[in-house]
């Protein structure tokens, strides 16, 4: 872990009126972004340190705002900089949904409840001033699997092939897609806090787009870093769908986003590896692939689940992917 504190921190924690505080590094996550807690005779803080030119702050000021605003729980901003990347905000504390429910398995469908149900208050909003997730987007990220995991199997497939059957499942929701939803992204138990009035923290939702309501489910209930049994899965979605007038074809869309985000995950953890030098991430493909082929067993992916059928060998497939070499 990196713990060399940012240029100008001193600074900015002044300027704050947080001089003289402790700095304690904390874990980082999959990007080049950093956290910090602060520590002063007044309480705590959480900084972000999201240096550019690989990190911009700005969108997660700009979403975090919007949260905020719109009555659902994202840190409070205490100051800003974001031109050096520096952002002071509340400190959610250490009860991180998944170690939380590591500790206390007993309680996981009343916690999963809780993120259901605040899932619902953020899609009872007009959508945010947020970029559309259409067609291009989806294409982007389902084409890393065919850029980074199949390369890294030493599988030849069928790029163009990929694209025309994703076209094919896609379009059909993207027509119902509108007007949509704010779209967190990453909704999952690595970035849910569990705040002391019961409340769900949201952290990491910077990449917000306007999109399909089902994503963010799937995120919550496809967690490619915690098992969600299909039983619990399944519980949620009956709570969500009795709060909310999904329509007929929820749960088809629910289907095609699920691969759609697993193929995706695939091929970001082999990125990971493979560029990054992360090679943690390896050990939680077989838990995505799983998830993935139940999302390709509903009738709306036949044309991906066919693509799967001709271009990745069912050895692969069985074993959860296999291993990346």
């Amino acid at each position: 872990m990196n713990s060399e504190l940012p240029d100008g921190l001193e600074a900015f924690l002044e300027g704050a009126g947080w001089s003289g505080s402790i700095v304690e590094p904390l874990p980082g996550d999959a990007s080049f972004r950093r956290y910090f807690r602060i520590r002063s005779d007044a309480g705590s803080a959480m900084l972000m340190d999201a240096p550019p030119p690989h990190e911009d702050p700005g969108p997660f000021l700009h979403v975090g705002k919007w949260l905020t605003a719109n009555g659902l729980r994202a840190p409070i901003i205490y100051a800003e900089q974001a031109e050096r990347g520096l952002v002071l905000i509340e400190d959610f504390g250490a009860d991180r949904m998944r170690d939380w429910l590591d500790e206390n398995q007993h309680a996981e469908e009343a916690i999963y409840s809780r993120a259901v149900d605040a899932l619902v208050e953020l899609h009872a909003c007009a959508p945010g001033p947020f970029e559309p997730y259409d067609m291009a987007v989806y294409q982007r990220e389902v084409g890393l699997f065919t850029e980074w995991y199949c390369p890294a199997m030493k599988l030849s497939v069928d790029s163009e092939g990929w694209r025309e059957a994703w076209n094919e499942v896609l379009e059909p929701m993207l027509a119902r897609q509108h007007p949509g939803v704010t779209v967190l992204r990453d909704y999952h138990a690595e970035n849910i806090m569990l705040l002391p009035d019961g409340e769900q923290g949201l952290i990491d939702f910077q990449d917000a787009l306007v999109g399909h309501p089902a994503y963010d489910m799937v995120s919550l209930l496809q967690d490619a870093r915690r098992d969600v049994s299909p039983e619990l899965e399944r519980k949620m979605l009956d709570r969500y769908l009795a709060q909310v007038n999904a329509g007929p074809d929820f749960e088809a869309d629910y289907a095609r986003l699920g691969a759609q985000r697993n193929a995706k995950i695939v091929g970001i953890f082999a990125r990971l590896w493979l560029r990054d030098g992360k090679p943690r991430y390896l050990s939680m493909i077989p838990r995505v692939w799983e998830a993935m082929e139940r999302d390709l067993a509903h009738p709306a992916l036949a044309p991906v689940a066919e693509w799967f059928a001709a271009n990745v060998p069912q050895e692969l497939r069985e074993t959860g992917g296999g291993e990346i070499k």
